[in-house]
């Protein structure tokens, strides 16, 4: 018997839809207090993962074995307190990895602004996209249809990128994640409430790693098309 996190009574299904919508959103507000830490620590340590490993398809290797592993873990123990633990040794971890892009944007003229302006309009795709889930005429078919083939034109985008080094490439692939990374958050959202997801771990990382996603990719934009990247 696992440590079971979610105590449902017999409410009912909607209740239960309910306390996992409820407990997704309290337990990715949560997961972002280490995600802010990890970047905080690393930034005080002067840390860049990226530099310590050496090479870009070194690091590559390491951030895609860290992430893929952890979400393995974390699914595997989707309705367990040691998942709940997992996802936040993760979100430490991809705090960590998003230091440098901040540590870089801050020393930058105008870089906290950039920053801010990245953070608001991420913040405002959430919500948008949250309110929009709810509605009762989303089509989850044509989502889930877009979802599979914009994953992977944006992995074949990006390791393309990866060799040849196009400005304006790393620019569509920068663009692509976010509204790749929105489309999920909807989905996402709308699973949880039509009840085809009853693990608010599992709901709640995918939707830190749409909003993480978003974030770095507005970031990234940003800074480029000021001209001081």
């Amino acid at each position: 018997m696992q440590n079971d996190v979610y105590g449902y009574t017999s409410a009912g299904a909607v209740s239960q839809k309910n306390t996992v919508l409820r407990k997704t959103y309290g337990l990715l507000g949560l997961s972002f207090l280490p995600a802010a830490a990890g970047a905080f620590i690393a930034a005080q340590a002067g840390l860049n993962i990226y530099a310590v490993l050496g090479g870009r398809w070194m690091s590559f290797i390491a951030v895609m074995v860290f992430f893929y592993g952890m979400c393995f873990l974390i699914e595997k123990n989707r309705y367990s307190n040691v998942g709940v633990t997992l996802l936040m040794v993760f979100t430490f971890g991809m705090g960590v990895l998003i230091s440098p892009m901040l540590q870089y944007a801050l020393n930058i003229p105008s870089g906290a602004k950039i920053v801010g302006i990245a953070a608001a309009m991420t913040a405002a795709v959430f919500f948008t996209m949250s309110a929009l889930a709810r509605r009762p005429n989303v089509n989850m078919g044509a989502l889930g249809n877009f979802l599979t083939v914009g994953f992977v034109v944006l992995i074949v985008a990006m390791v393309a990128n990866m060799f040849l080094q196009i400005p304006a490439l790393a620019l569509t692939v920068s663009a692509g994640i976010v509204i790749f990374s929105s489309v999920m958050i909807l989905y996402q959202t709308r699973l949880v409430i039509d009840g085809g997801e009853d693990s608010h771990i599992s709901a709640a990382l995918t939707i830190f790693i749409s909003i993480y996603n978003i974030f770095s990719s507005l970031l990234n934009i940003l800074l480029s098309l000021s001209g001081d990247e």
